[in-house]
Order: structure tokens, then sequence, then C-alpha cells
């Protein structure tokens, strides 16, 4: 069952707000990911500590980079169920995991942080993650 959209809604507005594209059916996900052309960063977002305390602050705070990519999307783990599962076919074969973020060139994923790359890991960490990711692949 998924998580109720009042505890989900501010989760999802910390990323829409600063530009990331929610797919919120699987439909979405197979229109934008596997046709994007240039660089597509895909977070997986959830309700855990992990995704509050470090993915969604360091995600934000990569984002202020001279390279960063073209299109910010995002699918909500726990309640856009049927889009997260289709999302998860674009980052295998890494297993399920959320939170997680995925960055895709051309399609193709390039660069992926797992769930346990992130737990333990400070704002700063991830942002410095995905910034040399971006400078690499954007």
């Amino acid at each position: 069952m998924p998580y109720p959209e009042y505890i989900c809604a501010p989760m999802r507005q910390e990323l829409t707000n600063v530009g990331f594209e929610e797919l919120k059916n699987p439909q979405d996900v197979d229109q934008t990911i596997p046709n994007s052309k240039g660089s597509l960063l895909l977070v997986l977002n959830s309700v855990c500590g992990c995704a509050a305390g470090s993915a969604r602050p360091g995600i934000r705070m990569s984002l202020d980079n001279n390279k960063r990519p073209e299109k910010l999307t995002t699918v909500f783990a726990g309640q856009d169920l049927e889009a997260t599962a289709q999302a998860r076919k674009y980052t295998l074969p890494y297993p399920p995991s959320s939170p997680s973020i995925a960055l895709f060139k051309d399609g193709k994923l390039v660069h992926f942080i797992e769930r346990h790359n992130i737990e333990g890991k400070t704002p700063e960490m991830i942002a410095e993650n995905l910034k040399l990711a971006f400078d690499q692949f954007c």
C-alpha cells in the first residue's frame, strides 16, 4: 500500500522546487528515460531518513556546479509504485534500492548511487560524488 500523499508531498517538493519533473506512471518513464538526449538525472526518492538527511540535500547541492544534467527527473518509491518499478528496469543490473540516484547519457545508465552508498554519508559527500559524475558525463 502506498504512503499517503500528505506525507510525501513535502519530500516531493524538495526536488520539484529545484526543477525536477515527476514521472508518475510507467508511460512517463518509458517516454523519458530511453529517449533522452544528453544527460538525465533520475532520483528514486523515498521517505526514509537517509533520503531526508543525505540524498535530497546532497542532490540539491550538486546542482550548484558548472556542469549539470540537462534533464532532472524523479519517481517516488513507496508511492508511485508502477512508475518506480518501471524506472528500476532502466537501472539494472543494480538491485532495487531507494533512495538511489541514476545518471543517464543518451538513454544509457552511466553512474548509479545505491542506498548503501547514501546511508551514513553527508550531503556534501553525495554532492561531491554527483558533481564528479556531472563533470564526466554532462
